[in-house]
This record gives C-alpha cells, sequence and structure tokens, in this order.
C-alpha cells in the first residue's frame, strides 16, 4: 500500500494508512505489534516503511509483549506506537497502566470492532470508549482522541504524538472499523509546515537530575537511558528520582502530578467541532463515523426547517465537559447517537446542568452495522 505524500496536491487515502502516514511524518522511530483486524493495515505499512529509515518494527508474539515493547523502545528514547483493536487493546492494558505511572509517552491505535472478545471482527462498533477510560486500574486521567475523516486520521496521528511527548503519557487514537478502511481524496500539508513536537532534554548535571522533578506545568525534561542519567523507572509509587516509596506526601505528589498535567492543560487539549449549532434547539452529540451520518441528516433536517445541531468530541477523554455544557445550554432537546449500549450519553447527563434528563434521546446501535443518517433523521422529526 503506498504512503506516498503530495503536498497540495489530492491523494486516496485509506484511513489505517492515512494513521501510518501521520506515524511518519511525526517522526515514529518504533512499532511494537501483533497483527489484527481491522488495524492490521497500519502494521504492515509501518513493517516496509520503517526499515528504509533505520528504524525498528517488531512483530511480537501477542499485544501484552507488543505494548511492553514500545514502553521499552519509548524510554530508551524513541518515538514509539503500536495499533491494535479491542481484544488486543483488552490485553494492554496492564501494561498501559504502567505507561501511566511510570509517564511514559508512547501512542495506541485502537480500530474498535464488534465486541465483547472476539466479537465481530471485520464490523464497526464504538465499545471501547470506556475501556481507553478506565480499562486499567488506577486513578489516573487519559487522553484519547477520535477522528471522523481521512484527514483527520491523519492529523491527530500527528497530535497524539505531541501530546504524548509534550505530557509525557500515553495517548489512545480510538478508531471506528469504518473509517480504517474506506479511502477519501484528501489534501496533506506540506511536511515542513508540520508542527512536530519532540521530548525536552535536561539541560543539568548528571548529578543533579530527576526524573520526575516536579514543577509548576507538570511539564519535566526527560532523559533516557544510555545518556548518563541516573534514574529509576517502576510500576511502584515513586519519587522524583523514580524510587519505590511508601511515603504519603510523595505519593500524593506523583497522583497529582498524573492528574494536574492534564486538567490543569485542558485548553490544550480539548478539540471539539459544533455543526449548526449556532441556533440549534436540537442537539446531536456524536464521535467518530457515527458524526458523518449525523451532518448528513442536519444537512436534510436544515431543509425542513428544523434547527439541529451536532457536537462531535476530538477529544473524547478527557471529556470536554465545560465546551459541552455551554452548548447545550440553550437546547430543548438532545441526542446522543452511539455504536455501543450507551457509553456517551451518561457523559453528557453528567455534565449537563440545565433541564431535566427527559429531554435526552438516545439511538443506540451494535449490531455490527453502522448508524445511517436516516435513522437520525427518523430520530430529529420525533423529537421536533
Amino acid at each position: 500500500m503506498s504512503t506516498d505524500r503530495h503536498a497540495g496536491k489530492p491523494i486516496l487515502l485509506q484511513g489505517n494508512a492515512a494513521v501510518a502516514l501521520g506515524a511518519l511524518d511525526a517522526g515514529v522511530q518504533f512499532f511494537g505489534g501483533y497483527p489484527i483486524t481491522p488495524s492490521t493495515e497500519i502494521a504492515e505499512i509501518l513493517s516496509e516503511e520503517l526499515p528504509k529509515r533505520g528504524d525498528k518494527f517488531i512483530q511480537m508474539e501477542d499485544e501484552i509483549g507488543s505494548i511492553a515493547s514500545v514502553l521499552g523502545a519509548s524510554i530508551a528514547g524513541l518515538k514509539a506506537m503500536t495499533a491494535t483493536s479491542g481484544p488486543g487493546f483488552s490485553l494492554m492494558q496492564e501494561n498501559i497502566g504502567f505507561g501511566m505511572e511510570a509517564e511514559i509517552p508512547c501512542v495506541i491505535v485502537d480500530v474498535q470492532r464488534g465486541g465483547p472478545s472476539t466479537g465481530l471482527p471485520t464490523s464497526p462498533a464504538q465499545g471501547d470508549i470506556m475501556q481507553a477510560r478506565w480499562g486499567t486500574h488506577g486513578d489516573h486521567p487519559v487522553i484519547a482522541l477520535y477522528p471522523d475523516s481521512i484527514l483527520e486520521c491523519y492529523e491527530l496521528t500527528i497530535r497524539a504524538f505531541n501530546l504524548a511527548e509534550k505530557y509525557r503519557t500515553p495517548v489512545i487514537l480510538l478508531m471506528d472499523e469504518v473509517l480504517a478502511h474506506m479511502r477519501e481524496s484528501v489534501v496533506l500539508p506540506a511536511k515542513d509546515k508540520l508542527k512536530i513536537i519532540r521530548r525536552i532534554k535536561p539541560n543539568v548535571p548528571p548529578e543533579w537530575y530527576k526524573h520526575y522533578k516536579n514543577n509548576p506545568k507538570y511539564i519535566s525534561p526527560v532523559a533516557s537511558f544510555g545518556e548518563g542519567y541516573r534514574f529509576h523507572i517502576t510500576g511502584l509509587t515513586h519519587d522524583e528520582s523514580g524510587f519505590p516509596t511508601n511515603r504519603h506526601d510523595e505519593a500524593k505528589d506523583m497522583m497529582d502530578r498524573l492528574l494536574k498535567k492534564i486538567t490543569d492543560n485542558l485548553d490544550d487539549l480539548i478539540q471539539i467541532e459544533p455543526f449548526y449549532m449556532e441556533d440549534a434547539e436540537i442537539a446531536i452529540f456524536a464521535a467518530g463515523v457515527v458524526a458523518r451520518s449525523a451532518k448528513e441528516a442536519i444537512l436534510q433536517a436544515r431543509k425542513k426547517g428544523i434547527k439541529v445541531g451536532l457536537i462531535r468530541p476530538l477529544t473524547i477523554w478527557p471529556f470536554p465537559d465545560q465546551d459541552v455544557e455551554d452548548m447545550l445550554e440553550s437546547t430543548k432537546a438532545v441526542i446522543i447517537a452511539e455504536m455501543n449500549q450507551g457509553q456517551l450519553i451518561n457523559e453528557v447527563k453528567r455534565v449537563t446542568k440545565y433541564g431535566q434528563h427527559n429531554r435526552f434521546y438516545r439511538i443506540q446501535k451494535y449490531n455490527g452495522l453502522v448508524i445511517t443518517p436516516e435513522e437520525i433523521l427518523q430520530k430529529i422529526a420525533e423529537v421536533a
């Protein structure tokens, strides 16, 4: 599969290829993974492209080994990623938690499919939204992005790498099976116009270096193994040097850093798209490929004089609480459309202070098929 890029000219690109191309343009140096539908093309492409650059591709024995290799590569200083689907994402969760605790930058792409277990390997679903947020144990925030177009697959992959490096944390890119395998004509930016964030390196003598040093912005320079700095990495609660501690003050400091480096930077992290929300009396909340159906339904409803709009989160975690609350303040009804049994609707209800919950309407489909514009248009007609 070609990943040739032609800046400024349209090219026909598949979703998984767009992710691979975005990763290459972001500077990925290591991919560790295990092939699983519907994410396989990402690994296939990078297995060809990374060695051409002198970078590394490893097919591991399973997903547990895959994420472990990614974390190890990142600790050694490489931009690293993996790609998987629901069952593989489940197997990775313990080590994703290790990455959160040890603050190891990496990107994990989860191309969702029907579940649970091996489920519907070639059919779409949005059942991993909560797994992305709460899949691993412990109390910690998460950054997860969610594209709805092939161009966004490319753009949000680059953004995922940038956020991982900037905030020293695993970042998850959630995708729908339909998006992974569909093709669209896209115009990519020139590579020299891309903003690529690289890890901040320490500028102090090795004897002064603290791997987890607190600072007001919660973003610390980070040394890699082999660069002459002494530090320790563990999944245990640790002090500024990374060594295990049972001191309550140091445990609280570490947990606060994990939380606040996300919650203190929401303006930088949150991306949300309002679509015809300026005068909307009815709002639809949808992510990923469902948002595409919602947009078509909204255009048809508007022709009939129905004032309906869409709220689409590009950043699904942290959840865009304030933006959603503000945009829903003046609406009389809210339709939440999702390809699962109800994961987003409770989040929207949680952040909404205005009106009663009986103004919420749900469209939930979990049979391996996409929610269509006609189904959303029918619900709009019922609500209007």
